[in-house]
């Protein structure tokens, strides 16, 4: 059984905190040896495109490829970055991490079809389509009441996703935008990071409806730990087994997976502190739930895995 974790912001972090992938920190939650640790055997890895960064997204984005490869290349002996489900089964098998590169923005395109295909041959698997903002494709949850749907590049680059075998996440996207992408995507659509609206009421978070459409279109939805996502007062591992059990409940099983969110969150709930407990803390909490070890399975990585085979092959 595949553990797979669908988003951290690590990559984006390391210079600044003067990481390396390779070696164990005191800064952050994740590096390999607590991935090994923790069990996960894939982790998608996002190029977070940051407001700061909106004036030259191109130069950033290629930066920040450039870093994820140099620090593959450096630990390759316990790491390599995978594009398909071939590789993630081969690489898995050698008893190595598959790491999957994603990009958390759709500003890292600048308006250019063109650039999509680009990063796909750099290896790029997954976008979010936008963080909380408006860029050229669309709304996110930010805007608000004056939140409106994809633009006409934003459906171009939704239906370009499909035919290339990219995952389309919709996690931060307004709800006009997201029901434009339920509409358009040809394939499963992903949200890599966000929780229940009806456990925590926040504008990150998915509402029934926006549940049911992910999982009726095969999509997964990756329960994060950022605090004020699991519970505006108490967030805890089991406030965020609640949202599981409500994924459940909506959606159904296979639509459940995992997407901590790690080094992007500055405070974690007790119990998920980083990449080194969180997976078998988890795993603990949904069997005392009393989900079966089949369950279990599913939402820890077959969920996700079976999405990542069905849209990039």
């Amino acid at each position: 059984m595949p553990v797979i974790d669908a988003h951290c912001d690590t990559i984006t972090v390391l210079q600044s905190q003067n990481r390396s992938l390779g070696k164990i920190s005191t800064q952050g939650h994740l590096d390999i040896p607590r991935l090994k640790k923790g069990r996960v055997d894939v982790q998608f890895f996002a190029i977070f495109i940051g407001p700061e960064y909106y004036s030259s997204p191109l130069l950033y984005a290629k930066e920040m490829i450039n870093l994820y490869n140099s620090e593959v290349i450096k630990n390759y002996s316990d790491i390599e970055s995978v594009n398909n489900y071939d590789e993630i089964i081969a690489c898995t098998e050698k008893g190595k991490i598959a790491a999957v590169l994603t990009i958390e923005g759709g500003e890292a395109l600048n308006g250019n079809i063109e650039q999509l295909e680009e990063y796909y041959r750099l290896g790029v698997r997954g976008l979010t389509i936008t963080w909380n903002g408006r860029n050229d494709l669309g709304d996110g949850v930010g805007m608000g009441q004056m939140a409106t749907g994809l633009t006409p590049f934003g459906r171009e680059v939704v239906y370009k996703m499909s035919a290339l075998g990219m995952m389309i996440d919709i996690s931060h996207l307004s709800e006009p935008s997201f029901w434009d992408v339920v509409k358009e995507s040809k394939t499963p659509i992903a949200a890599s990071h966000s929780n229940c609206q009806a456990i925590c009421n926040h504008l990150r978070n998915l509402t029934d409806n926006q549940i049911k459409a992910v999982a009726d279109k095969g999509g997964v939805i990756g329960v994060t730990y950022v605090p004020q996502f699991i519970d505006i007062r108490e967030p805890n591992i089991n406030r965020l087994i609640d949202h599981i059990d409500h994924l459940y409940k909506i959606g159904g099983l296979n639509c459940i997976g995992l997407g901590s969110d790690f080094d992007g969150i500055d405070i974690i709930p007790e119990g998920l502190d980083d990449a080194g407990v969180a997976v078998p803390n988890i795993e603990q909490s949904l069997s005392k739930r009393g989900y079966k070890s089949g369950e279990i399975e599913h939402i820890l990585g077959l969920n996700w895995l079976r999405l990542f085979k069905e849209v990039c092959g």
